[in-house]
Parts: C-alpha cells; sequence; structure tokens
C-alpha cells in the first residue's frame, strides 16, 4: 500500500530528482567520452596518414583527404573572381604607385586565389580597395609596414589532368619534405594560437613574402622565407624593416616564398614591382624622363591544343619535357611552354595578339622591366618599321643596380639592340619612342634553353604605338637631385676573395625506369651528396659577413638554369671559362646548358659580397626557375658575424691590384 504521508511523498519525490540528474550526467558523460574517443580516432588517423605521406606509403583514395587548413573547397570560396585581368589587346596600364609619405610608406596587402572554369588558379595582391599588385616606391632609409594577409582557398586540381600538372607534383614533393613537426602542429593545433614565426609550413594556402634583391636581414618580420608563413584565417602579418641607407637605385619586385608551393602562385600572378627612389641620382642623364614600369609574367596556356600560327614556318612535332611543358625544339618557333603577360595583359599563343603601349613621338622614357615569370627566359628587343629595325637600349640597371654604382668601371648607359633577363632578373634601359606613323614592335626573341629546357619562341608582346594624344605614363624622375655619395667600400671586382666554392646544377628521374618519371632538381656543394632541398637539414654552406668569396657554378644537366641568391647582388667574373670581369652586379644569372659534347661542364665563376652586416643570418639560393626551385633544385647558406680579436671586429680583406678586364657591357642572353 502506497505511503500517502505528505513527508514520505516529498522524501521520495526528492530521491527521484536526484536519480534523474545522476542519470543524466552520467548520459552526458558517456556522450562526452564517444565523442572524445571519436575526435581521438579520428585525429589519430590523420596522423597516420601524415606519417603514411612522410614514410612514402600510399593512401586509398578516400584516405587522401586534404590536409591543409584554411577555407574548404566548398565553404569559403569567393562569389566572384577577385583577380580580375584586362582582355588580350588591350591597352598596358601601369600598377598603381604606393609611394612613401615622410619617410614611411604603409599599406595592407591581401593575397587572394580564384579558380577558372578551365581548372587553371589565378592569384593576385590586393588592397582594401580592389588595387592589384601596387608598385612600392621607398627611398634608402625609408621604413616599410606591410600587413598582409591571407585568403587563400585550396582548390582541386582539374579532375582530367590532376595528378600530371606541374603544380600537382610539385605539391606532392613538397609534402614528402615537410618537416613532421610542423605539418603535425598544422593538423593537431589549427584553432590554437600559432607562431608565423615559429616555421614555415609548405602547404597549398600558405603564404609570405620575399622582397627579390633587397639588401635586408632575412630575419622574420623582415624577408625570412624559412620560418615565416601565415595561414588564412589569421590575423594580417606584419612586415616592418627599414631600407638600409645603402641601398642601390633601381628596380626589384616582391612574390610568395613557400617552398614547393612558389610555382602555382606566382605562374597564377602573384607579383609586384618595388622601386628604391633616386636613379637619377646614379645617372644624371635620366633626371626628369618619363618612366614605365612593367612586369612580364608567364601563365599556363590558354589554348594548348591550337596548332602553331599559319604565318611561322613549319616546325617538327611538338615534344612535352618531364615537367609537362612544351619541350625546347631549336628553331625558335612553335608552341611556347608558356603564355606571356605584360602588366597582366595577356599575349596567348598562336597569335600572339600584342599589348598596345600608346607613347608620345620621338619621347624619350626610361622603362624598367621585372621578369616575373616562373620558367620563361626572355631577350626583348625593340623594333620599329616596316622591317623591323632594332632600336638602341640605353642600359642603366641590371638587377635593380646602377651600372656605375659602388666603385664599379661601368659607363652610366650601356647601349645595346636587346637584353636577355632570366627569371628573377631585372633590367632598367632608356628608349625613344617611334617617330609618328612608324609602328613599333615590344618582342622577346628565342632563347635557347638547351636539349631538355622549355621552349621559348620568338614572339611579340606589344605594339609600341606613337600619337601625340597618348597619355603621359605616371611618373616621371626628379630634375635637380644630388649625387650618390661616394661608396664606402671598393668596387667588388677589386677584392681579393678569401676562398673559391663549387657548386654544381644537375637532375635525376624519380623512377630511373620510366622516361616519363618526374625529375628531382639539385644544387649541390662539390664533395657533398646530391639531395633535394630540406630546411631541416641545416645550412649547406657557412660563410663568415665581412669577406668575399668566389662560388664557381657548373652545370651539369642538359637545360638552362638560372642561379640567384637572397640577400646580395654578385659580379660575374668568368663565363665557360674565360675572364670577362662584368663591370656591374646581378643577382640572377643563366648558367649554361650541357650539350653532351664538351669535355668539361659549362660554369660561371661569380664574386659573392658578403660584406654588408645586413647578410647575418640564414638564407636560401637556388635556380629560379620555379619548377626547378620547387623541385628541389635550393641550397641554405648560413653568414655568421666576423670573429672578434680582443674584443673587435676582424677587417674585411684589403683590396688587390685591379685585374685587367674585358668589359661585356651588354647582359647576356
Amino acid at each position: 500500500m502506497p505511503d500517502s504521508h505528505p513527508e514520505n511523498t516529498a522524501q521520495s519525490r526528492s530521491r527521484r530528482l536526484r536519480l534523474d540528474a545522476l542519470r543524466l550526467v552520467v548520459g552526458v558523460a558517456a556522450l562526452g567520452l564517444v565523442l572524445l574517443a571519436a575526435w581521438s580516432v579520428r585525429r589519430h588517423l590523420r596522423m597516420a596518414r601524415l606519417l603514411a605521406v612522410l614514410a612514402g606509403v600510399e593512401c586509398s583514395e578516400a584516405e587522401a583527404a586534404p590536409l591543409s587548413p584554411g577555407p574548404s573547397r566548398q565553404s569559403g570560396v569567393p562569389a566572384r573572381d577577385p583577380c580580375v585581368r584586362p582582355a588580350a589587346g588591350s591597352t598596358v596600364a601601369e600598377p598603381r604607385d604606393l609611394r612613401s609619405r615622410h619617410g614611411v610608406l604603409q599599406l595592407t596587402l591581401t593575397i587572394h586565389d580564384f579558380q577558372e572554369t578551365d581548372g587553371s588558379v589565378r592569384y593576385c595582391y590586393l588592397l582594401d580597395d580592389g588595387t592589384e599588385s601596387p608598385t612600392l616606391r621607398l627611398h634608402p632609409g625609408d621604413l616599410l609596414i606591410l600587413r598582409l594577409k591571407d585568403d587563400l582557398v585550396d582548390y582541386p586540381a582539374p579532375a582530367a589532368s590532376a595528378q600530371n600538372t606541374p603544380a600537382a607534383a610539385t605539391q606532392a614533393h613538397a609534402m614528402q619534405m615537410a618537416p613532421p613537426t610542423a605539418v603535425a602542429l598544422h593538423l593537431t593545433s589549427v584553432h590554437e594560437p600559432r607562431d608565423p614565426c615559429g616555421g614555415a609550413l609548405m602547404t597549398p594556402v600558405a603564404t609570405n613574402l620575399h622582397f627579390h634583391g633587397l639588401t635586408v636581414p632575412a630575419r622574420c618580420h623582415e624577408d625570412d622565407v624559412l620560418m615565416t608563413s601565415i595561414l588564412p584565417g589569421e590575423p594580417p602579418f606584419e612586415y616592418r624593416f627599414r631600407i638600409p641607407d645603402n641601398e642601390p637605385p633601381g628596380l626589384y619586385w616582391y612574390h610568395p616564398h613557400i617552398h614547393g608551393y612558389d610555382t602555382p602562385a606566382v605562374l597564377g600572378g602573384a607579383s609586384g614591382a618595388l622601386i628604391i627612389e633616386g636613379i637619377e641620382r646614379a645617372v644624371p642623364q635620366l633626371a626628369g624622363l618619363p618612366e614605365r614600369v612593367f612586369v612580364i609574367r608567364d601563365q599556363a596556356l590558354l589554348n594548348p591544343n591550337a596548332p602553331p600560327s599559319k604565318s611561322e614556318p613549319v616546325v617538327p612535332k611538338l615534344y612535352i619535357d618531364r615537367d609537362g611543358d612544351a619541350a625546347n625544339n631549336g628553331t625558335g618557333f612553335g608552341q611556347p611552354a608558356r603564355d606571356l603577360s605584360i602588366n597582366y595583359v595577356p599575349v596567348p599563343y598562336p597569335d600572339y595578339p600584342t599589348a598596345r603601349i600608346p607613347i608620345r613621338p620621338g619621347e624619350r622614357e626610361l622603362w624598367r622591366v621585372v621578369n616575373a615569370s616562373t620558367v620563361t627566359y626572355l631577350n626583348l628587343a625593340l623594333l620599329y618599321g616596316d622591317r623591323h629595325v632594332p632600336q638602341q637600349l640605353g642600359i642603366v640597371a641590371i638587377d635593380g643596380v646602377p651600372l656605375r654604382y659602388g666603385g664599379s668601371p661601368a659607363p652610366p648607359v650601356a647601349w645595346v639592340d636587346h637584353v636577355g633577363l632570366p627569371p628573377g632578373a631585372r633590367a632598367e634601359f632608356i628608349i625613344s619612342a617611334p617617330p609618328l606613323g612608324t609602328p613599333g614592335l615590344l618582342v622577346t626573341r628565342t632563347v635557347d634553353t638547351g636539349q631538355g629546357g622549355e621552349n621559348d619562341p620568338n614572339r611579340a608582346l606589344a605594339s609600341v604605338l606613337s600619337s601625340r594624344d597618348a597619355p603621359e605614363p605616371g611618373s616621371r624622375l626628379p630634375r635637380g637631385t644630388a649625387p650618390l655619395p661616394r661608396p664606402r667600400l671598393p668596387w667588388l671586382g677589386d677584392v681579393t676573395p678569401v676562398r673559391v666554392r663549387h657548386l654544381y646544377f644537375s637532375e635525376k628521374l624519380l623512377n630511373p625506369n620510366d622516361p616519363n618519371s618526374a625529375t628531382v632538381f639539385y644544387i649541390t656543394v662539390d664533395g657533398q651528396t646530391p639531395r633535394p632541398f630540406d630546411p631541416k637539414n641545416g645550412p649547406d654552406i657557412i660563410a663568415t659577413q665581412g669577406t668575399v668569396e668566389d662560388w664557381i657554378i657548373e652545370n651539369r644537366s642538359t637545360e638552362l638554369h638560372a642561379f640567384h641568391i637572397h640577400q646580395l647582388h654578385f659580379e660575374l667574373v668568368d663565363w665557360m671559362g674565360l675572364p670577362v670581369h662584368e663591370p656591374f652586379l646581378r643577382d640572377t644569372v643563366n648558367v649554361p646548358y650541357y650539350n653532351g659534347r664538351t669535355l668539361t661542364y659549362p660554369s660561371v665563376r661569380l664574386r659573392m659580397d658578403f660584406r654588408d652586416p645586413n647578410m647575418i643570418g640564414t638564407f636560401v639560393y637556388h635556380c629560379h626557375l620555379m619548377e626547378h626551385s620547387d623541385g628541389g633544385m635550393m641550397g641554405m647558406i648560413r653568414v655568421d658575424p666576423p670573429p672578434r680579436t680582443a674584443g673587435r671586429a676582424t677587417r674585411p680583406p684589403a683590396p688587390s691590384t685591379a685585374a685587367l678586364r674585358q668589359p661585356l657591357y651588354g647582359p647576356r642572353s
């Protein structure tokens, strides 16, 4: 019989409530354990997949889920293309100038990407108002404050060619080389605060910036590319550094430098120009001249299946190299490995509709040209009239350095009829516009890249159209500026090197039994074992700040390579064993290919300048064909402070007596 006493009823109800509460707590705890177990299993499965990738174990298609952070392939995809490009045949617009004010240049750049209907991915740097890839203009001593925001999306490769594109190959190679601890952190801690300076994460959506050619320390927030990486969703990353007082006035450029993923981003258009003002102080002939900035980029072919134009001579059958590009056919014609654009105006194969450059008749201008291509060599010439007569170009600077700078014996202007630019290189030259009614063409002539190289044929880039109504260029060099101060150090060519190092480029099929196998690329210090670049391996070379060295770089492959080193410039001393002592400086130089018939490998000898204190740190050198550097053709150097004796640093070596020179003022094509 139930207890009907009110007190007993209340006690019973209280016991039931406590039991219900206990059951709820136990249920929630059990659910929490289930969720925790599921999360733990998923975490360990992802880690197992990661370790399988690192160990080279193949995964099934179901297991090969994307491991990169940031927006997914569905969520976070922009609704419209942020990287809008002009149509073929358009007038070449100059990039917008951003100038320092009161010694400071501040800006925010966001890197975007967008997948087109053909599967290609465009990349761009945008200001908040939508301006794309502005030209940054600073003076020596100015402060640059650049906030970089990452808005990249990891798009899928086109289904038909996902496994055969250079981008897919380089990404797979990069994932195999990625530091396990860095990638593990990336997988398990994406929701935790992350130090962007704590180790570069090599993923398709990571980014950073390299200020190509500047003598800025290789430190995070300055010009480090080994440890710095920014991810989507993170706060803007601040680059903050002062342009050195002795930075040569000239043309530099900026682009991302995440090892293994440079090619897709730069091929998609992620690059822009940077100018250190004051070149007229080194070259008085430039005072008052209008100036134009041209960034020449390469891109995937818009018409890859089209036959060559009927205006071209018949060429041999199209051959594809191991990188999936049109191979060099030795004729100067045929399908190129890449299309080109000039300030984003495309000039597509096969008919090469030219971009348009309106100019006032007979006007003298300074043209400043960046080769921001991933693999394409340029051999620029200006042709006037119906007979395409080559015009004289007055070279005033190469790779950001005036010819007469730092005690160089070069003339301030060197007149040539063409200028060769490997990927990454720059040239600044004086031109005279054609007379009214005379047609003009800016062209790139063919470059022989070797049996194993890409096809870089003859092609027109832009029509130079003289017109009295042509608008003035957006910038003009000042008049009446004081000349540059005298150099504090002797000319690099007069300094005795403290040592000579030997390095060489080489290549190897990933599978020697498969002629269509991917290629592994190396740059190796003589005496060391060739291996693809991996930052975990530490520096390949250790040098001392305050010294000068000679590096002899051989090419043991059958294709042309472009040697580049960060943070410094060098002098070309010997070319193929012949003394040349170029009386100007470079940061990028061609190394001739091996043709299989000579008794020795082709080589260059470079005088490397480690005298600037900004050299101290760890940075890289590599081939500037980005498919090659992404594929392993990169090395690391550490420059240590000079040893100290009784509390004082030792002095750099004294200059030697100047040797007899054979000046070759025209840049090598």
